[in-house]
């Protein structure tokens, strides 16, 4: 972009050729620094624009859950949408005392099997969620937690077992805690047996967690202690209290602190309903999660992602996909 007069002037006047050389090499050092400090601007510059658009904490992880209708499609067409990177299958509703029933609503066994093994050809993670909002469940004491934790390992992990396998070979990567009722004792043991089937297998199994958001969570309080979950799906919604929503930011941001302050060792996701009628309260919509509250939760060090309640509603609203680039 500058004119190179040592050589006009070379063609010119050949007695003044070292002159002009020295003076040409002054102006062209000189154009250089002015370039380089240029340079250095528009680069403070980008990297402030930078800064402002994309959020510290950002992660682009979205965790779903899936199973209870057949009208949100197939486990490969969630994987396949690539807008999840953990989908968790819901739910093992009756467990404890010998009983176990696992309910995926409208969905056939036999076609999910395939389409694990497909979704973590993807790297997405796939959990088999326990408990849920109206199951038949409990744990009556240590040695049953030991029985369950067995069942899930041989008929969900790596395990083997003479019984048919509900999925066959595929081999899921861990277990979601959703306890909502029949009490809180014996939780901890069993993510402590769970955990310990990490050393037998092939692969790390996951555990992790659904708590509702006032702190502790009346059923998982005791088992979030053990520091075993590697994810903590907190549910902030269904819950005013801790909910967010104008009137209540102080509150949600308080108790969003409480939760990642307490579970150092876990990435800790904001549990949210993917549309009003996913749940009772607590739906919070694309623009305001992008502009309000993502900016206060990615604050915290160990911020996964978010959660969403479920495949199906995600479905209806399109939420992933409108809020994941923020995510």
């Amino acid at each position: 972009m500058y004119p190179n007069t040592t050589v006009v002037q070379h063609q010119f006047k050949r007695t003044a050729a070292k002159q002009s050389s020295r003076s040409m090499m002054g102006k062209t050092m000189a154009a250089a620094r002015l370039a380089m400090a240029a340079a250095a601007c528009c680069l403070v510059l980008l990297s402030s624009s930078v800064g402002t658009a994309v959020a510290a904490g950002r992660t682009g992880r979205i965790t779903v859950y899936w199973g209870q209708t057949a009208s949100e499609g197939s486990l490969r067409k969630a994987c396949e949408s690539n807008l999840y990177s953990t989908v968790i299958l819901s739910f093992l509703t009756r467990f404890g005392g010998g009983r176990y029933k696992l309910d995926l609503t409208g969905h056939s066994w036999s076609a999910v099997g395939p389409d694990v093994k497909y979704c973590q050809s993807k790297n997405i993670l796939v959990l088999l969620a326990i408990g849920g909002g109206f199951g038949d469940y409990s744990l009556a004491s240590k040695a049953d937690a030991k029985v369950v934790a067995d069942h899930i390992w041989d008929l969900y992990l790596g395990g083997r077992s003479k019984q048919a396998r509900p999925f066959g070979d595929a081999v899921l990567d861990g277990v979601d805690f959703d306890i909502e009722h029949g009490g809180s004792k014996h939780y901890d043991d069993l993510a402590r047996y769970l955990k310990g089937y990490s050393s037998k297998g092939k692969k790390k199994v996951w555990v992790t967690a659904a708590p509702q958001c006032p702190f502790p969570d009346r059923m998982l309080g005791q088992a979030l202690r053990t520091g075993l979950f590697d994810r903590v799906h907190v549910q902030f919604y269904n819950n005013p209290v801790c909910s967010y929503r104008a009137g209540n930011v102080a509150a949600f941001t308080r108790a969003w602190r409480t939760w990642t302050g307490s579970l150092p060792r876990s990435s800790v996701y904001l549990g949210l309903p993917a549309a009003p009628r996913a749940a009772g309260s607590g739906y919070v919509p694309p623009a305001t999660l992008v502009a309000k509250v993502l900016p206060i939760v990615q604050r915290s060090r160990n911020y996964g992602g978010i959660m969403l309640w479920s495949r199906y509603w995600d479905l209806q609203t399109g939420y992933s996909r409108a809020v994941k680039h923020a995510v």
